[in-house]
């Protein structure tokens, strides 16, 4: 009887977990998420965001020594083939080629649908046995992204605090959120690039990479929820991760991914540099995207462009 209770049990507690996957709004076979709100109407609305014609790059520079989660890394060698022994291949013309070796979750990146889920099921009920191959996803592939051209905005979580930046582990809540969004007037809309300053880059990342990489500040749980009821296209920070860590609850790491990520379709953007939009005072801008197309990727390095 117990052996048969167990069964039971356990019988119903699958199909409870089951019950939890809903397929997505934008469909069952829907790859992309959030992203299906961007179409040429809400791009010809971004684009009257611009007022300057100023540019920022959000991207930072990386390279070899650029602290990433671990094990991350990278190698880039440059070599001239076929040029050795100063052999020519054609007239007195020489150049160069470059190898790379490494991670595409480096630096400022993109955190695709297919990134991180939960229990083995990622975004739109796709569960990793079925599409998370060593030789690339067969779903939700990096590739599938359309450009990301949307309104974007950036919240001065440090400035809220009245602090150069804020500290390892710290999270903010959706009052803090609404009171920033309040005090410079930007709003979170739906079809939305929601960025965060929380200053942590510009003070930790060349003076002090190892406590860089070693915690974060971030949003918590009740902001992520938060931004996907407003249903917006992507969430990121000045951050390597966009939750702080340590996480807000112990043993519940990394939540806003799978909320924003699995549950709801939305991109993250981790390491975005967005301290000179604050020093500006820009945080209205039309956020501009097309990441490399590599097929059956989960992450990209990036660097987006902010024009105001």
């Amino acid at each position: 009887m117990k052996t048969i209770l167990v069964l039971v049990f356990g019988l119903a507690g699958a199909g409870a977990l089951a019950e939890e996957c809903k397929p997505s709004r934008w469909g069952a076979d829907d790859e992309v998420g959030n992203v299906n709100m961007i179409n040429a109407a809400s791009v010809l609305q971004a684009s009257r965001l611009i007022k300057t014609g100023r540019t920022y790059s959000l991207g930072i520079t990386i390279d070899s020594t650029t602290p990433a989660f671990s094990p991350r890394g990278l190698s880039l060698q440059v070599v001239q083939p076929g040029q050795q022994e100063a052999a020519r291949p054609n007239a007195g013309m020489t150049y160069n080629d470059d190898v790379f070796q490494g991670w595409f979750g480096i630096g400022s990146q993109l955190d695709g649908l297919g990134h991180l889920g939960y229990d083995g099921m990622y975004y739109n009920c796709n569960h990793a046995r079925e599409f998370a191959q060593i030789g690339g996803l067969t779903k939700l592939g990096i590739e599938k992204v359309p450009p990301m051209v949307a309104r974007g905005i950036v919240l001065d979580m440090a400035g809220h605090f009245g602090v150069e930046h804020l500290q390892a582990g710290q999270h903010f809540s959706v009052k803090d959120v609404q009171a920033v969004e309040k005090k410079q007037g930007t709003a979170v809309a739906e079809g939305d690039v929601v960025l965060f300053h929380t200053g942590w880059t510009d003070a930790k990342l060349h003076s002090d990479p190892q406590a860089w990489v070693s915690g974060e500040p971030g949003i918590s749980e009740e902001v992520a929820t938060y931004l996907a009821g407003k249903n917006v296209v992507a969430v990121g920070a000045d951050t390597w991760g966009l939750d702080a860590s340590p996480p807000q609850h112990a043993g519940r790491p990394f939540q806003g991914h799978v909320i924003l990520l699995k549950e709801n379709g939305i991109y993250i953007l981790e390491t975005m540099n967005t301290g000179p939009l604050v020093r500006d005072g820009a945080f209205e801008f039309l956020f501009v995207l097309g990441q490399a197309k590599v097929r059956g990727a989960v992450q990209m390095f990036i660097n987006p462009i902010a024009i105001n």
